[in-house]
């Protein structure tokens, strides 16, 4: 019976420090927020180059990815990436060889993630919180540029994805470079998700293909051709 109080005890105790500990992270994650949108929004225009971070600097994905940034900073527009090696490394690299802003949003990892060295000194931005990195990417950008990637690139691309499908954010170009590498998500999409009537025909009108890049950034000022740059919501 003793033991049975002791336990009963100590869980209720245990269970109280974990309600403290909750609340006050709401502090860390504010923290967080206020300080990305103080200094992503003094920016600018910026486009969002999404992909592996275990792409290596001799692959054509690598090189691609660094020509895009380039070209994209020479319309005028800055570079976000995820901060760390791979296609987000390319990105930074192509930002800052093109004389652009080269903004990283750096995730603290066990593993992978470091920052890359060309990312603007000002633009490093570090997160313990996934869902405030990915809350930055979609405020701050005026577009994905989405190369072959994981998991991490498929959450990204399937969370702009979700929000301008339901509304909940303002419609901006979703390039996937790659054709070879897309190709099968694209027609499972279709060929599944579509014939199931789990989305909507317009649904598959929300991203782009391309292989090259020009036609990746042709199609970011096609798209603003149309429409006013402006933060997502």
């Amino acid at each position: 019976m003793e033991e049975d109080k002791v336990k009963k005890a100590f869980s209720q105790h245990t269970w109280n420090e974990i309600k403290t500990q909750d609340s006050w992270q709401v502090f860390k994650m504010m923290s967080e927020i206020v300080n990305g949108f103080e200094k992503m929004a003094a920016i600018g225009p910026c486009v969002t180059i999404f992909g592996s971070a275990r792409t290596k600097p001799d692959h054509k994905y690598y090189e691609l990815a660094e020509n895009i940034a380039f070209h994209l900073t020479k319309q005028g527009y800055g570079v976000i990436t995820g901060g760390g090696p791979g296609i987000m490394e390319a990105g930074n690299k192509g930002a800052n060889r093109g004389g652009g802003y080269s903004v990283g949003l750096n995730i603290d990892l066990p593993f992978e993630q470091h920052n890359n060295p060309y990312i603007d000194e000002d633009k490093l931005l570090q997160f313990d919180y996934f869902f405030v990195r990915k809350l930055m990417f979609v405020k701050y950008s005026q577009g994905f540029i989405v190369l072959p990637g994981g998991f991490g690139t498929m959450d990204e691309l399937f969370e702009a994805l979700t929000l301008i499908q339901t509304n909940k954010i303002g419609r901006f170009p979703i390039i996937l470079v790659g054709t070879e590498y897309w190709s099968g998500l694209v027609d499972w999409i279709q060929n599944t998700l579509l014939k199931e009537n789990n989305i909507n025909k317009e649904d598959m009108l929300l991203f782009k293909m391309a292989d090259t890049c020009e036609e990746a950034v042709a199609e970011i000022d096609k798209f603003y051709s149309k429409y006013l740059l402006r933060p997502n919501f």
